[in-house]
């Protein structure tokens, strides 16, 4: 099948689920349409054996499509643009300290706890799984998905101090994850070297400050561009122009097209926006872009609902995936918890601000996209499964009763009092 049909039988039946949750389950899209596909790919898993011709076309298709690729290296870069060119740098500020720590400080403290509590539960098991793997998967699941994060947190009505710092923590702690994650990559595969402070302050300042300083430059390059013309219509050419041009040359100098996205994308929405475009360009950009990370979104969850299909002998890993499920809310929690302390000798933050945080902080497309990256020998199949049972959990059910906290038992009004001072 080529490129075009399998784009063509996608957008198929992601506009399909989309239509079924919106007519009958009348949740929100992106849990509703990954709802959907986990129970079509469940089904064809129970009928394998009764219509083995459907069943082997649907596992071809999906296979057709490079999960990692697709999810880092197309799908991420639109919906970060998408979502960061509404984020204000004001409220990104205020929020500053808060942000850094939880997107530093706490991916660390989540990918030793994670791994940590992981490797006992394999011993106990039995598993023939290293220590160093699990710190692997404590890596790979501990950024929370910006994906996830502001599609689900930005129809719930939370104050703007709390939604500014679940999204902002979720923006950037992917730069900090991937780090973590190709550090202990190559740790594992070079045990004799090991790994040296230079080594991983080197990839850090490649893959987030050099990400950074580009994403700055394309925004400047391109609102410079756009404050020349007055046309709505090559105006909104221009920014995809970025997304995808920078995604190339981000690629090609090998720093992170994620991070590069987010601060092209904060870049032209604050001073693109305010210097370079008219009040027609302003609404046409917006309009646009808010039907790119709709249509996106909701493919991105069809995809990981379609995805159970190329888990092979999950049928093995079923306790050790529940276990995970409160491992991983467990460290999330501390992880928040214990950078809080020092935000509160700056800032006031209650015990309901950390909860809302630890239970906010959904998993997405990119832990699975890190998860099915990896290679022969490390578990693949056990580590694909796991990372799906988190990030399955994480966005259904925490996807869908995030709003009901946020409305009974925090009690709005006593949140924004909370937090007035943050």
């Amino acid at each position: 099948m080529n490129l075009f049909n399998v784009i063509a039988v996608f957008i198929v039946i992601a506009t399909v689920f989309a239509y079924i949750n919106r007519r009958f389950l009348k949740l929100p899209n992106n849990i509703g349409v990954m709802i959907i596909a986990i129970v079509v790919s469940i089904l064809l898993l129970l009928t394998s054996r009764l219509f083995p011709t459907i069943s082997a076309d649907s596992v071809k298709l999906i296979s057709s499509v490079d999960f990692t690729d697709v999810i880092i290296g197309v799908v991420l870069n639109f919906l970060l643009f998408a979502g960061t060119i509404q984020i204000k740098i004001k409220d990104l500020r205020a929020q500053q300290l808060p942000v850094v720590l939880f997107s530093t400080i706490g991916v660390v403290i989540s990918t030793f706890i994670v791994g940590g509590m992981l490797f006992g539960v394999m011993q106990l098991l039995k598993s023939p799984v290293s220590i160093e793997q699990c710190l692997l998967f404590g890596a790979l699941i501990s950024p929370t998905d910006p994906v996830s994060v502001l599609g689900v947190i930005k129809d719930t009505g939370v104050p703007k101090s709390l939604e500014t710092k679940i999204a902002g923590e979720s923006i950037f702690n992917d730069g900090v994850a991937l780090v973590i994650f190709v550090t202990i990559l190559h740790a594992i595969h070079n045990p004799g070297e090991g790994v040296s402070l230079k080594e991983v302050s080197h990839i850090f300042l490649r893959e987030a400050v050099g990400a950074l300083v580009l994403g700055v430059a394309l925004g400047f390059v391109s609102s410079g561009a756009l404050r020349t013309i007055d046309d709505y219509k090559v105006e909104v050419m221009i920014t995809i122009a970025v997304v995808m041009g920078g995604y190339i040359l981000a690629k090609s100098l090998s720093v992170s097209a994620p991070l590069t996205m987010v601060s092209a994308g904060i870049f032209i929405g604050n001073y693109g926006k305010k210097y370079a475009m008219s009040d027609v360009s302003k609404e046409y950009i917006d309009k646009f872009w808010e039907l790119i990370d709709e249509i996106l979104n909701i493919i991105l969850f069809v995809l990981i609902g379609l995805e159970l299909l190329l888990i092979k002998n999950f049928d093995n890993y079923w306790l050790i995936g529940i276990i995970t499920i409160p491992v991983v809310l467990f460290a999330r929690f501390i992880s928040i918890l214990l950078p809080s302390l020092i935000v509160r000798l700056q800032q006031k933050m209650t015990m309901k601000t950390i909860v809302f945080l630890t239970w906010g902080g959904l998993r997405g497309g990119v832990s699975v996209a890190l998860a099915l990256s990896l290679g022969a020998g490390m578990h693949k199949n056990l580590f694909i499964f796991i990372t799906y049972c988190v990030v399955v959990f994480s966005i259904i059910v925490q996807g869908l009763t995030i709003e009901k906290i946020v409305n009974k038992k925090f009690k709005r009004q006593a949140i924004e009092n909370a937090d007035k001072s943050l």
